[in-house]
């Protein structure tokens, strides 16, 4: 299936909100999975159903709700149902194909980013993450099982740092840093072998250096398209006015933004990075092919007289001069190499050797 759009001709003539997969099926069945904590206590439950949160709802606890496996549209719709979501964050949901956003609605806030991870055979792959904001619960949506966020996990589990005596947005925001935290850590394992290769270039270019450039480059033009839109959300998270997002989260948004903005620069350097990689290349060919001109239009020059000169003896003329003179094979051979020496020299004090 193709990366920068997939196939999407079944949601042809569908009304608007109507939940229908896009993308390919990663889960044989939907996991769903259960984290309610408050600051003294914590529950952690695999769920069978997902009627089984509603006892929950009527709590104050913080209620985390992760599904894992979005091709069960029925399951992804009473989970809207049951927590009155509107129709189109079904349909953003169910859609992997949907562009990273954030959006506002009366009663949540829905966020969409892309989780990238690198793939031995595909290269940068990258999947949907949903999450919905609400006043006492966060709703987080998966294509496949993962461990992205199984230090989130153990930070709640151990009551570590202040996400047990926080809200749920604050638990929003320590997810999308987790995201955020991976691009950093890709970005720098990607990093180090473009700045290898632009040490190779330096020295000697290695016959497979074009194909790993373009590699590189439709990747790092991959990871730009799925980081531009991350960074225009999460930006106007920082400065969206919503009483589900406290005052005290604030500082923390923009420390997000900051993170997004860094990830987005070292983005923008390695493509750049690439881009003069291949003008350096491109020079260094050119000047290898300007060397193989150069010495071989020294060598014809040189056998231009020297072709000419025996060419004249090579006729068939009966009378010529010296002809036949006992020693005229060898001035003959005299002549030519001195003449052939006296202009690799003259090139040689003209620096054009």
């Amino acid at each position: 299936m193709a990366r920068l759009l997939k196939k999407r001709t079944h949601t042809t003539g569908t009304v608007p909100g109507t939940p229908v997969f896009v993308g390919e099926q990663k889960e044989q069945s939907v996991n769903l999975r259960l984290i309610d904590y408050d600051e003294p206590s914590i529950k952690e439950i695999n769920l069978t159903s997902i009627e089984e949160i509603s006892e929950y709802l009527k709590t104050p606890s913080i209620s985390w709700v992760n599904i894992d496996g979005l091709h069960d549209t029925d399951v992804i719709k009473k989970t809207g149902e049951l927590f009155n979501l509107h129709p189109l964050i079904i349909e953003d949901i169910t859609n992997t194909d949907q562009r990273s956003k954030i959006e506002e609605y009366d009663n949540c806030i829905l966020i969409i980013a892309k989780m990238l991870f690198h793939d031995k055979e595909k290269g940068i792959i990258s999947e949907q993450f949903s999450l919905v904001l609400g006043s006492n619960y966060v709703l987080t949506f998966q294509e496949r099982i993962g461990h992205v966020f199984d230090p989130v996990r153990e930070r709640i589990r151990k009551s570590m740092g202040r996400v047990r005596k926080m809200g749920a947005d604050y638990l929003a925001y320590i997810l999308l840093d987790t995201i955020i935290d991976n691009y950093f850590v890709l970005l720098e394992k990607m990093g180090e072998q473009i700045e290898d290769m632009e040490l190779d270039l330096t020295s000697s270019v290695k016959p497979d250096f074009l194909n790993d450039l373009n590699f590189f480059k439709r990747e790092i033009n991959y990871i730009q398209k799925m980081v531009r839109p991350i960074r225009d959300s999460i930006s106007k998270m920082a400065r969206m006015d919503s009483d589900l997002l406290g005052d005290s989260i604030s500082i923390y948004l923009k420390d997000l933004e900051d993170l997004i903005i860094q990830v987005y620069d070292a983005v923008e350097s390695y493509r750049e990075l690439l881009v003069d990689q291949w003008d350096i290349y491109n020079t260094h060919i050119s000047n290898k092919l300007n060397d193989i001109i150069k010495v071989l239009t020294i060598f014809s020059v040189i056998f231009i007289p020297l072709t000419f000169i025996a060419g004249i003896y090579g006729t068939n003329f009966e009378y010529l001069p010296e002809l036949h003179f006992r020693y005229s094979y060898f001035i003959f051979w005299i002549a030519l190499i001195t003449i052939a020496i006296s202009m690799l020299f003259f090139f040689k004090k003209k620096n054009w050797l």
